[in-house]
């Protein structure tokens, strides 16, 4: 008993000469995902035709996007759909309104804006540039390296700065981020849909995102 009240009195000596940094790794690349959203909009008196013809529009749309699928390069999916009424002033229904999605994603970009201009039952609304995970990854890993290699300079400047011949690195965090970063289109969207002929591409253009690696921790001045 005489020990363990011993033990549990043993005041533990705070740290010395501990040093607290952070170190940044970036890396600017260009984006290399695309991801169009189409969207079928319909208005009528009546909810289940309202709802069937947005389902045609849809279907239409599906296989004509299918035909140019290729994974990683073209993926296709469906997005939101829709059914919301319409009111009058006295707060009665007297329509219905819908809408339905269809997206577009990959690396092709050529290839997703061409089957894109060649959808004329949908409008393009969105258009939204990214990293995918493979152009993410590597440069997740190159800010890293830098991040690190800074992260070493700086702990053995201020390790010589204090008067001290070294240190030895006591724990260590590393997180990652990336600032999108997207340009705005060439040309609205929706504008180039309708400026341009029904089977010609939509115009779009990449920008460049930032990929951000933070190393922070602590070191032992030695």
């Amino acid at each position: 008993m005489a020990g363990s009240a011993l033990a549990q009195n043993v005041i533990t000596a705070a740290p010395q000469n501990v040093l607290q940094l952070s170190a940044q790794g970036t890396v600017e690349v260009q984006q290399d995902l695309l991801q169009m959203t189409l969207v079928a909009t319909r208005d009528g008196t009546e909810a289940a035709t309202v709802q069937s013809q947005l389902k045609a529009a849809l279907d239409a749309a599906l296989q004509e996007a299918k035909k140019q699928a290729q994974a990683g390069q073209l993926d296709v999916r469906t997005g939101n759909f829709n059914l919301s009424p319409r009111y009058t002033r006295e707060g009665k229904i007297n329509g219905w309104q819908g809408r339905a999605e269809l997206v577009l994603e990959g690396r092709d970009f050529a290839r997703i804006t061409q089957t894109a201009g060649r959808i004329t039952p949908l409008n393009v609304e969105h258009v939204g540039f990214d990293l995918s995970r493979e152009q993410r990854q590597r440069s997740a890993s190159e800010a890293q390296k830098l991040a690190i290699d800074s992260f070493r300079q700086k702990a053995s400047e201020l390790a010589r700065g204090f008067g001290f011949a070294d240190y030895a690195l006591r724990e260590v965090s590393v997180n990652d981020s990336h600032d999108g970063g997207a340009r705005p289109p060439r040309m609205m969207a929706a504008q180039a849909k309708s400026f341009s002929s029904a089977d010609a591409p939509v115009p779009v253009e990449a920008g460049k995102a930032t990929v951000v690696v933070t190393v922070s921790g602590s070191v032992q001045l030695r």
